[in-house]
This record gives C-alpha cells, structure tokens and sequence, in this order.
C-alpha cells in the first residue's frame, strides 16, 4: 500500500527553518478538525526528562514510531511512553512478517520531521496509524514536529482522525 500525500495545499512547503517551526502541523491538526496545544518547553535528554518537565508521568507521552515495512512502506505506531514497543503484537496486527525501524534519514524523508519529533499530524504523507490501546481515552503529548516543542491532544480525537487501528501493541519496558 502506497501513501497518498497527507494534507491538500502542502506542495512546495518547507519542512524547516520556517519563522514558526510548528505552523505545519497546526495546518494539518486544523485541516483534520483536531483541536491541538502546542507548548513550548525546554530540551530534555530522555522521555522521562520530558514528563517531569511538563509535569506528567511517563505513561502521558505518546511516542510515535515510524516503522517500515518489507515493501518500502511505513507507518506509525503510538506507543505510551512507559512502555515499549511488542514487534511480534505489531506484526500480528498489521499481518506482516517482517517490520523495523528504518534509519533516521529515511524516517525524515518518509514525515518530514526528525527523530524526537516526529507526530502523524502534518507528515509528508499519510501513512497508516496503528494505536497502542493504552492512549485510549486519555489526554497526551507527543512530539509536535519541532525540537522544544510537545503537543497535546485527545488521543480518541486522534485515532478518529487518522481512522487509526487500535489494538495491544507494547510491552513493559525492559528492567
């Protein structure tokens, strides 16, 4: 399954160094009916340094993984932050037998953003989403397209707009 370019009128945008490194994604959440936060905050080393800073838990951050598949197509997996990814749940669910995380160039080039910020709203194309069922129902953050930037939003609202899969995709984080 190929993607189709995510959101009408994004021919020739800029990807970065733009006056408001999150004008993309506040287009594509207003394009998609999603009413987002962005906030401001200071760098952080870990997730955990991220939580603290914005004053949640771990399990309130929504890390988005962009995955690749055999035949050179991707798409995202959202992962609570206090957990990890399970690749045999992942595989189950989307009925394939081989996936991984593909390099960081080739992730920027598959959404247009960098690793640490990297968000379903706004991507260069519209991959598939596929939800941990944990985010379900809660509030959360995530990256907002932007380094010092993490965005906050209705994960139901989310999954709505994107027609995301949701199912058990983590597992504990390792000791």
């Amino acid at each position: 399954m190929r993607s189709q370019p995510a959101d009408p009128g994004r021919e020739g945008e800029e990807t970065s160094g733009s006056a408001d490194p999150t004008a993309r994604v506040r287009r594509a959440a207003m394009a998609r009916g999603l009413s987002v936060e962005l906030r401001a905050r200071p760098a952080a080393s870990s997730l955990a340094e991220a939580a603290h800073l914005l004053g949640l838990t771990p399990a309130d951050i929504v890390k988005t993984l962009v995955v690749k598949r055999s035949d050179d197509t991707y798409l995202f997996a959202l992962i609570p932050g206090d957990r990890a990814i399970s690749w045999p749940k992942l595989r189950a669910v989307v009925g394939v037998n081989r996936l991984r995380l593909p390099e960081a160039e080739r992730a920027f080039e598959a959404t247009g953003y960098e690793r640490g910020t990297i968000v379903p709203i706004g991507s260069l194309h519209d991959w598939p989403v596929y939800a941990d069922e944990r985010i379900a129902g809660r509030r959360v953050a995530m990256g907002a397209g932007a380094h010092g930037y993490s965005l906050f939003v209705d994960a139901d609202e989310l999954i709505a707009a994107y027609g995301a899969v949701v199912a058990d995709l983590s597992q504990p984080l390792p000791d």
